[in-house]
């Protein structure tokens, strides 16, 4: 949305270098040069191996700009000096959502926080005028583009935050203040950077710090979550054992919850258990059951997320965004249950720390436990082979590769059309070259 120039001073007490425009300017804060439109304001963002302050002169059309240093280009109409540029971009975004004030959801969680987050989405637009947080924009700068996309008639917030460490996910609660705060769960995925599954939760659990005091946590129900989430308002632990699954099929599923019954246009129960937090935070905003039900009949999956796709005569669900060991094992136990003639593809899963050969290891244990009569599997990396070896120990017949290239080869040479597959790794694996390189090689 557009903001005047008197606000974005005010918003982010900066010292005013050079003001030579007309009081009641409205501007939109833009961030990057290359799509710059004429009368945004520059806002240069900084990492450790970049630095937006020196593209100042090529943010042609800009109306003003953001500096910590002294140097600016002569066509820069206003200039803001501020000591850091994201602190500015956050306080404009807070100055935003204190002005249209919605009622603002904000969620978190080692897996499951899209999926979740596109749920909730769902359900509340099906009655009020929501945003959301873009496809997976989850860290402090997707967190301001998000506010900055709303409109000035916007009813609900939704802000999904992903975490790489402490403290992250307590500085967008700063900014956001929001009225309900939901954790889908606390697992092993970054563990390599926390250091252990308490460190996990109590950084989850961050969401909570800046949660109005008479909001809402809407939480997984998880012995460390429960320990750790000081906040002394209501809280609400949930699972999927406070579901009854009524009928599961492939891209269908129908439960009760609350006595209440509702479909989705999707499978595994991981699902139903994300769509446990979206009912609650429904229930919350004064929804009926009924409105909610419509609502979460309007969800679908996103991108690399239980995407489904025919390739070459082969279905495959693509479910490669990212992978830790939680997930892997709802993704394959699901995926095993429902379809016929499966193949898996499994990848290495990335930052699991030291333990990450036994969290690898214990994926193949699970895995091994299931019924997988029938399944064919295939295993791509160092660290998968580990997933291989507890189910060859059961006796199940598996093929590594050590690069997709491999897989896709043999898959298009040795693997019959007619059947499913499921591709499941860290994103670091791009296992979505294993889609193209199918495509290559059944058109060669």
């Amino acid at each position: 949305m557009k903001i005047s120039i008197e606000d974005v001073i005010k918003a982010t007490g900066a010292e005013v270098v050079k003001y030579e425009i007309d009081t009641g300017f409205l501007t939109e804060i833009s961030t990057d040069t290359r799509t710059i439109k004429q009368g945004d304001f520059y806002l240069p963002l900084k990492g450790e191996n970049f630095d937006g302050e020196n593209f100042l002169d090529k943010a042609i059309g800009a109306i003003g700009c953001f500096i910590t240093k002294d140097d600016f280009p002569d066509f820069m109409k206003v200039v803001l000096k501020v000591e850091n540029t994201l602190e500015a971009y956050l306080k404009i975004a807070q100055f935003i959502r204190n002005k249209i004030n919605p009622k603002v959801v904000h969620i978190t969680g080692s897996s499951g926080k899209t999926t979740t987050k596109e749920m909730v989405f769902a359900v509340l637009n099906n009655k009020f005028k929501t945003t959301k947080t873009y496809s997976n924009h989850n860290n402090e700068i997707g967190f301001c583009q998000t506010v900055l996309s709303m409109t000035e008639d916007c009813e609900a917030l939704v802000v999904e935050t992903g975490m790489r460490g402490p403290g992250e996910i307590e500085l967008v609660s700063k900014y956001l203040n929001p009225d309900i705060a939901i954790i889908t769960n606390a697992g092993s995925a970054h563990i390599g950077r926390l250091g252990s599954l308490d460190n996990i939760a109590k950084a989850k659990c961050e969401i909570v710090s800046n949660l109005k005091s008479n909001g809402i946590l809407i939480s997984h129900d998880n012995p460390r979550l429960i320990e750790f989430a000081n906040f002394d308002g209501e809280k609400i632990f949930y699972s999927i054992k406070d579901a009854e699954i009524i009928k599961m099929e492939i891209r269908y599923t129908e439960f009760i919850y609350k006595t209440h019954r509702y479909i989705l246009n999707t499978d595994g129960e991981y699902n139903v258990e994300n769509s446990i937090a979206a009912i609650e935070t429904g229930l919350r905003f004064g929804m009926t059951p009924d409105e909610i039900a419509r609502g979460l009949l309007d969800y679908s999956p996103i991108e690399k997320r239980w995407e489904e796709q025919e390739v070459c005569g082969y279905k495959i669900i693509n479910d490669s965004y990212n992978a830790n060991p939680d997930s892997m094992k709802a993704s394959v136990k699901t995926f095993l249950k429902l379809y016929k003639n499966p193949l898996v593809i499994l990848g290495d899963m990335g930052e699991l720390g030291n333990d990450e050969i036994e969290l690898h290891r214990s994926v193949g244990k699970f895995i091994s436990g299931l019924n997988f009569k029938g399944a064919k599997f295939i295993f791509v990396g160092d660290l998968s082979r580990y997933i291989a070896d507890e189910l060859e120990n059961k006796g199940c017949e598996v093929k590594i590769f050590a690069n997709t290239q491999n897989a896709s080869r043999y898959i298009s040479e040795n693997i019959d059309n007619d059947t499913t597959i499921l591709l499941k790794a860290s994103r670091s694996m791009r296992f979505e070259d294993i889609i193209e390189d199918l495509r290559r090689e059944k058109t060669l």
